[in-house]
Parts: structure tokens; sequence; C-alpha cells
């Protein structure tokens, strides 16, 4: 089945910094990429139980996320989309550009994606002000929804995500008992699993900061729901100068003790840039798994991942 948003157009170059990681550490031959993306979409076009995104951008961010092993952008290709399929409270039609919950999540700032400097071959880097919705109005799956969506242009233009991965600075300000139950766990797990398994984009970290000592034991209970693998790149911290272990506090805004503009300069900023990425999502409600037209057996190992072959999602033990 072939999808749409093909692109002949060449990749954007990589700034000299990150190409030498991306040769050190993914194995990119540049002289070679376009002959790899062409094999890749070639394979593509041929599945018919899979319509995909063909454009050379996302294509290769696959590539880069499994460090140019053909077979295993195959596979992360296939689970992006099949994975999606599973998590209907996430991937549904609210997942649109211009949707008007989309828009007021971006408008509350509850999502910061800060923008590193062009010679920086750090990590991406966005900030989840977790605790500053209305837990009566929105659910957390609505803030993971607009997060995802942001995650797809984070593969598809943030050259840092693509090469170096990326951290979330999880900001728990003001946590109340009620906040963490609002964050929904099981969500919470499911998702980590599909980034973990099905997004290109490596997962460096998950910091969770300002979070008051009390809730430390709470805390300790809601790890217990994200993978393994996930589970080793978390770290907890009261201090409210944690955030500077990780960020530069020149790539920070005022209200974060830093000197780079303000939050409602980054949010204008992305609510510009969703808008940019209209057709983009609106295409994308045509992409997806059909598995009744799958010719061959999912080429995924079950026992590597945290969903069985069905797509339903492993219960994990709770410790």
């Amino acid at each position: 089945m072939i999808g749409s948003l093909g692109s002949t157009n060449p990749v954007r170059p990589l700034p000299e910094a990150l190409q030498k990681v991306a040769i050190e550490e993914l194995n990119e031959v540049p002289s070679r990429v376009e002959s790899d993306i062409a094999t890749l979409r070639e394979w593509l076009q041929q599945q018919p139980h899979l319509c995909s995104c063909l454009e050379d951008q996302f294509l290769l961010s696959f590539l880069r996320g499994s460090k140019f092993s053909l077979e295993k952008a195959k596979q992360k290709i296939d689970r992006f989309y099949s994975l999606q399929a599973v998590i209907p409270e996430v991937f549904n039609e609210h997942r649109l550009a211009d949707d008007p919950q989309v828009l007021e999540i971006i408008r509350m700032g509850i999502i910061l994606r800060i923008p590193l400097d062009k010679d920086d071959t750090g990590p991406a880097v966005t900030i989840i002000r977790a605790t500053s919705y209305d837990i009566n109005k929105f659910k957390f799956q609505d803030i993971i929804r607009v997060g995802s969506m942001f995650g797809e242009i984070m593969m598809l233009e943030d050259d840092n995500a693509s090469v170096s991965g990326y951290v979330e600075i999880m900001d728990m300000s003001g946590v109340t008992g009620a906040n963490l139950f609002a964050l929904q766990p099981q969500m919470l797990s499911k998702f980590s699993a599909y980034a973990d398994e099905a997004m290109p984009t490596r997962q460096k970290g998950i910091h969770f900061i300002n979070v008051p000592r009390a809730f430390e034991v709470g805390f300790k209970s809601l790890l217990g729901w994200f993978p393994g693998k996930v589970k080793e790149r978390i770290s907890v911290s009261a201090d409210p100068e944690a955030i500077f272990e990780r960020v530069p506090k020149h790539y920070l805004p005022k209200e974060y003790g830093g000197t780079k503009g303000t939050m409602q300069d980054i949010i204008n900023d992305m609510e510009a840039k969703i808008l940019t990425y209209r057709s983009y999502f609106e295409e994308s409600k045509h992409f997806g798994i059909n598995e009744k037209l799958r010719e061959e057996p999912s080429i995924f190992k079950n026992d590597e991942s945290h969903f069985g072959l069905d797509g339903s999602f492993r219960q994990l033990v709770i410790d």
C-alpha cells in the first residue's frame, strides 16, 4: 500500500559537529544516505499492509534511529504505525494541527520545546509542566497527544533529536495528590513503551523536577509503571535548581531562571510551528496498518516488546 507525502528533495544537511556524531555513533555514511532512503522507500511501497509517510526526512529519521540497519528501520516503521492503532486515547480524530483542544493545550504552555544553539550536539529538550492544566477539563492523554505531535515534528526537523536523542523535563511544581492520580500511570507506561519501541528519536532521559519531598513515596510507586529500560533513564529531584544540571541556563526562559526570552515566546513559536504542519497531520490520518493485508508475519520479535503480537499491552509487574 503506497503512502503519500513522498519527497525526492535533498535531505537537510547536518551541521558539521552533528554530522560527526552521526558518522561516529549512528554509522551514517553521507555518500550513501540517498540510496539508503531509496531502498527503505522501495520496501515500504511493496508492503500491502502498510501505508506510510514517504518523505525523505521521515525515512532518514528512522534510519538514524536504527543506526542505519535497514532491517531495524523496517521493523521500527512497522511498529510506529501498528502501535499507534492500539493507543486510540492518543492517536484519534483530535490529532490535528488546528484542533481547538490541541491549540488550547499549546497556549497554556504545558509543553515547552527549548531551542538549542546551532553548534550544540546535545539532545533536544522539552519541558512538560505536568501540573499546569485543569484536570477537570483535560485528561493527561490529551497532553500526551499534543506531546506526540511535537515528537513527530521533532523527528522531522530537529537534527539534535534525530542524531543525539531527546530529554524530557517533567516540572512537578505545585503537584497535589489529584495531579498524581490524573497522570494516568498505565497510559504513561503504554506511551513510554511506544516511544521506546516505535519512535526513531532516542529517549535519553526523563527528569522529574520540583517534586515535593512529601510525594517521594508516591513518585516511587509511579515510576514502577515505566518499562525497565525507560525506568533506568529517570531521575527525581526536589531541588528547584536540578534543571540546570540537565539544561544550560542560557537556553531557558526567564521563568526558569534563564535568559532566553519568556515562556510566551516559546508558546507563540510552537503554535506557529504546528500550524505549518496542518497538511502533514491531516494526511497522517490515512497512514497506518491493515493487518488483514499483511503477507508475512510481523518482523518484530515478540519477546522484545511490551505489547503482544496482537498489539495488546502487557501489564507490568509493579514492585
